[in-house]
């Protein structure tokens, strides 16, 4: 496995959580004049998109995240991102909560599997960049902490050669191997079965720098071409025009990572039967939870600065339903597959004094200026709601 691959699930996943969300939060707009204060205006939106997106993208944290390090459980990341969503006046219910983790890992897995060549990753991840910046295209401090993060992605893997980003991506292929959400945008769109797998192309642009396939050359022991042979491949493949730009801005020519949701239709997920009907080995749920518990006293100290502020101000977060309807979201926390369901465990962030110390250091790190106090009744504490598994 590469110890390269956590930023880029990071910041990928990140981009598809931004996506959702903006998408939600604008079709539960209502006019500034008209809104009660449960209700979400254009002004809450764009408030809560500069509060993810700078949290987001800390200067602190990036550090901690670009050092090399194993891919973490996604128990373990669906952590950081229920952390990474709190971090403004946005609450989310755990049901709405899973529904967005499980269309953030499925967007994600699908253009990975797509992706043309290993080194595309790179492509991919700088869609996401490219449309969180024009999330925050007001907010030019904010627009530099992206820019930072995207110099530091260049100069970190603009120079690892071809099989270094092919563990990559074998990397993250073996993280999403067990996952079978079907999504509807998938579904209606023929690129997913109704058994939550996806179906690859064969059709369109071949790999940047290789050739169309239909023909087999044969060479002798001196090098020299001594035969052709035309084969029928099945598909309707052509070559690639260009290569995307690997520069902090230009054309990308790859669209995978771009916004999905732009058109603004409803998404829905479900768990195919096969996961339904599966049971996980007593004994590997042991040991992912033991596992699992080490990788979060590392989170803990690493998202520290995510924490929801235990205020008692007069202003609650305002809740938002990734479902039609509240009944959509009740129904959804009670028939989830329980080997689904992201329980959370309690972490001992407090047991050692120096780990408490650089735990403050770091929160004072992420600390997010000028949001209003916020009521607790809405979402705790992370560290507080960290039971057991």
């Amino acid at each position: 496995m590469s110890v390269r691959t956590l930023p880029l699930l990071f910041l990928n996943l990140g981009g598809e959580m931004l996506y959702i969300l903006d998408q939600r939060l604008r079709a539960q707009n209502v006019p500034t004049d008209k809104a009660r204060k449960d209700e979400w205006t254009e002004v809450d939106r764009k408030r809560v998109m500069n509060d993810l997106i700078s949290t987001m993208f800390n200067k602190k944290f990036l550090e901690e995240l670009f050092k090399p390090q194993e891919l973490y459980s996604k128990k373990a990341l669906r952590t950081v991102y229920d952390r990474l969503a709190h971090a403004s006046i946005m609450r989310l219910n755990p049901a709405s909560m899973d529904k967005l983790f499980d269309l953030m890992t499925m967007a994600f897995k699908y253009q990975v599997l797509l992706c043309p060549r290993p080194k595309d990753i790179l492509l991919i991840t700088f869609n996401h960049l490219d449309a969180i910046k024009n999330f925050v295209r007001d907010s030019p401090d904010i627009m530099n902490q992206v820019d930072e993060t995207f110099r530091h992605i260049i100069e970190v893997y603009g120079c690892l050669p071809a099989g270094e980003f092919q563990l990559i991506r074998q990397t993250l292929l073996l993280f999403f191997q067990d996952m079978h959400i079907r999504v509807s945008i998938f579904l209606k769109d023929k690129v997913q079965n109704s058994n939550g797998r996806f179906v690859l192309p064969i059709s369109g642009p071949v790999p940047w720098g290789t050739k169309v396939p239909g023909l087999i050359r044969m060479f002798n022991n001196k090098g020299e071409e001594v035969k052709r042979m035309e084969f029928k491949h099945g598909g309707q493949y052509v070559r690639a025009e260009s290569e995307g730009s690997f520069e902090l801005s230009g054309d990308r020519v790859l669209t995978l990572g771009t916004n999905m949701y732009s058109a603004s239709r409803p998404v829905e997920t479900r768990v195919s039967g096969a996961l339904k009907n599966s049971s996980l080995n007593t004994k590997d749920n042991i040991a992912a939870r033991t596992l699992a518990k080490e990788e979060l006293n590392f989170l803990a100290r690493l998202m520290g600065g995510m924490e929801i502020k235990k205020t008692s101000g007069p202003e609650p977060g305002f809740r938002l339903n990734l479902f039609t309807t509240d009944e959509e979201e009740e129904h959804a926390a009670l028939t989830r597959p329980e080997e689904l369901s992201y329980q959370v465990i309690n972490i001992q962030a407090a047991q050692d004094q120096q780990r408490n110390e650089e735990l403050t250091r770091i929160m004072g790190e992420f600390e997010i200026h000028d949001q209003p106090q916020q009521s607790t009744s809405k979402g705790d504490d992370l560290l507080a709601m960290m039971d057991e598994l």
